[in-house]
């Protein structure tokens, strides 16, 4: 890893300017809040880069057909082990995933079923790489999650004092 201090809200910025295009191809919307105000993590930039990414990527994949896709992703200070942390969160409106599928979702290989759907492509291998990054550069990472609802992502980092 190639670990540097870097503002998380501007990286942050620009993935999601970068990714609006794409989900405004699917007719969705993507909305940034970067309510952080202390968001300098030590990162590398390219595999936190790729963490947002695969976050926002599966957020298209498992969308749901007949809800234009609604995106969110927020970052903000929080209290985590006695200590302020700087937390990113990405919310969608899609497909959801069912409980039992929540606990394995993080393993090697492990896919949702989606049914008779077969465009969505895979090895399963994205939230595996997400959850070991997520760990690598010191973080947390949960979600939260509700069938036919949506799905929301909460990745805790802490915070490079300046």
């Amino acid at each position: 890893l190639r670990l540097q201090d870097v503002d998380a809200n501007v990286l942050i910025a620009n993935i999601t300017t970068t990714f609006k295009l794409k989900v405004e191809k699917y007719g969705g919307h993507i909305e940034t809040i970067l309510g952080a105000r202390e968001a300098t993590v030590n990162v590398d930039e390219m595999h936190f880069t790729n963490v947002i990414f695969n976050l926002l990527d599966n957020a298209v994949k498992y969308r749901r057909e007949e809800v234009p896709l609604q995106l969110i992703v927020e970052t903000k200070n929080v209290k985590a082990h006695s200590q302020e942390r700087f937390q990113v969160t990405v919310s969608d409106n899609g497909q959801g995933i069912r409980r039992e599928d929540l606990k394995k979702i993080f393993e090697k290989f492990y896919r949702v079923s989606t049914g008779n759907r077969h465009d969505v492509k895979g090895f399963g291998l994205g939230l595996a790489y997400v959850k070991k990054m997520v760990g690598e550069l010191g973080g947390e990472i949960s979600v939260e999650s509700e069938f036919n609802t949506g799905t929301k992502f909460i990745i805790t980092l802490p915070i490079t004092k300046n």
